[in-house]
């Protein structure tokens, strides 16, 4: 079992802009402009790069997707912060 993860996210307020988000990555939009653009995280200035963190560093619901999510494909995950859009590069 993975003990680490990195992953990317984007931070926004409403569940239709995170689905456009979605979207726009699958039309082959580049995650860390999308970071750059919409993320109302202070990561979103870094291309929505979280680093490197433990598990149960975040909040249950991110950590179930980062330890548990398939690796490189957007998903989507609500939390008492928002709407993320997360990326997992990968586990270690």
């Amino acid at each position: 079992m993975a003990a680490t993860a990195h992953a990317l996210h984007i931070l926004v307020k409403h569940k239709e802009i995170a689905e456009d988000i979605i979207k726009q990555l699958g039309k082959g939009a580049k995650f860390q402009t999308l970071a750059k653009k919409y993320s109302t995280c202070p990561s979103g200035k870094k291309g929505g790069d979280l680093g490197e963190f433990k598990r149960g560093q975040m909040v249950p619901q991110f950590d179930k997707v980062a330890f548990k999510g398939a690796i490189l494909e957007p998903h989507l995950v609500k939390t008492k912060f928002g709407r993320h859009v997360i990326k997992v590069l990968y586990r270690t």
